[in-house]
């Protein structure tokens, strides 16, 4: 009997993994919609009915008059005004296109506001990004579990028609970054009177398909270091990301520069706490969300039109200085440009005897980006403790829409951490190539010496 039951849960097993297949896979009509009704990465491309989306009609793919790399991104709207501005006065009337984070926001501050302006879709990605799309979209499909992918190669967008949640978290995770790239982020742990210690870092990341000789079911290889303060400087974090988590958790080693010794560091996932963070910013929230989702049931609850953070190019103006941004209880909230757009909405609840300090969370994802742009953050009261906020732009130097900084705000403690500015710091670099041996333990030990 028992090997009946044996028998019976594998074949269940079985045709489980093969329905999923089945589902993430695309057919041959579905393929043919990538360019037609659908863009090339699987948005709607007509408007909404109102007219405040407007069509997608190739995004930004040339940079605007005047741009220079080492000077920044010049703000192609930058002659537009609001059309609105939400406050806590009016609240209710947008609060249909609001995420519960945002009201909450609006209710607690009351100098908080969102400045609306017209919509602009300017996400656009390289034609063979697009190429590549469609290339896999037919072989691509989840691993069984839903934690990795099975027959990914190199797609930016391995779903573009997403049957669940977490199809919508891989097209996210996977986004186009242009193969790899070197950045200068900078947090800052806001306190509620306003002050805040820059942290500075240098980090590099490159998709193992960008790579020459990348290691088996490697997704990407990042490395990061703190660069000052004095009193946290020489830190480093070196992680191997693999694209099936079923087969292999996340590789992870960190540099202790007191003690002169590079450690395994299984706890650089889920919910640990980010040292530099106080206790604000946990692993997974890195980039939004990042890394295993076996913690979480997901939910794809479909698509709405929202407010979000969009062509936040004002905010990366580097003439600003961080003391031009930063302010007690939020941002300044004139530096943030907020537009219609179409979410995917994604709700994670997490399972039964799985431990993390958030029991649900809530992603709002750009249906032309693939990019998180806001996520709520409840605790295991079910009550709405913090919420996130990606301040995106389109770099139409690199055809990316790569976060320019995210936020983190605590509606309980009344202090926030944003991190990825990097107005005061050098630009980042794009495009950048690397070996795998640039990535390994043994490199991290002779960069913290």
């Amino acid at each position: 009997m028992k090997t009946t039951m044996l028998r019976a849960a594998t074949l269940g097993s079985i045709l489980s993994l093969i329905s999923t297949m089945a589902m993430a896979r695309l057919d041959a009509n579905e393929v043919n919609r990538l360019g037609q009704d659908l863009t090339p990465t699987g948005a709607e491309k007509a408007g909404n009915a109102d007219g405040s989306i407007p069509a997608w009609t190739g995004g930004l793919i040339q940079a605007s008059s005047g741009f220079s790399p080492g000077q920044g991104y010049v703000d192609p709207f930058a002659n537009e005004q609001p059309l609105y501005t939400v406050n806590a006065g009016n609240l209710k009337q947008y609060a249909a296109h609001l995420t519960p984070g945002y009201q909450a926001m609006l209710a607690k501050y009351p100098d908080f506001s969102m400045a609306v302006y017209p919509s602009h879709r300017t996400a656009a990605l390289p034609q063979e990004a697009y190429a590549q799309i469609r290339k896999e979209a037919t072989s691509v499909s989840l691993a069984d579990g839903s934690n990795g992918l099975v027959g990914y190669e190199k797609s930016s967008v391995p779903f573009p028609i997403p049957k669940t949640g977490v199809e919508v978290l891989f097209n996210h995770f996977v986004r186009y970054r242009t193969g790899g790239y070197q950045y200068y982020p900078t947090e800052m742990v806001v306190q509620r009177n306003g002050d805040f210690t820059p942290i500075r870092r240098e980090v590099k990341a490159i998709m193992a398909s960008s790579m020459g000789n990348p290691e088996p079911n490697r997704l990407y290889y990042y490395l990061g270091k703190v660069t000052s303060p004095e009193s946290v400087a020489g830190g480093q974090t070196l992680i191997h990301e693999p694209i099936d988590q079923t087969l292999e958790a996340r590789l992870a080693w960190t540099y202790n520069p007191g003690q002169r010794r590079v450690l395994r560091a299984p706890e650089a996932a889920y919910d640990s706490p980010l040292g530099t963070s106080d206790g604000l910013r946990t692993y997974d929230t890195i980039d939004m969300y990042n890394g295993a989702t076996n913690k979480y049931e997901w939910k794809l609850l479909g698509k709405k039109e929202m407010l979000v953070p969009y062509n936040t190019y004002k905010l990366a103006n580097r003439s600003l200085k961080y003391k031009d941004i930063i302010q007690a209880n939020h941002l300044n909230q004139d530096l943030l440009r907020y537009e219609m757009h179409r979410v995917w909405v994604v709700e994670a609840t997490l399972k039964p005897g799985e431990r993390h300090i958030y029991a649900k969370r809530v992603f709002y994802v750009d249906e032309d980006s693939w990019s998180i742009l806001g996520a709520d953050l409840y605790d295991g009261r079910g009550e709405l403790w913090r919420l996130q906020e990606a301040h995106s732009l389109q770099r139409y130097d690199v055809l990316s829409a790569m976060h320019i900084s995210e936020v983190v705000y605590d509606l309980q403690a009344r202090r926030y951490a944003v991190y990825g500015l990097e107005n005061e710091e050098r630009s980042a670099q794009f495009g950048i190539t690397a070996k795998l041996t640039d990535f390994s333990p043994s490199a991290l030990r002779r960069s913290g010496r």
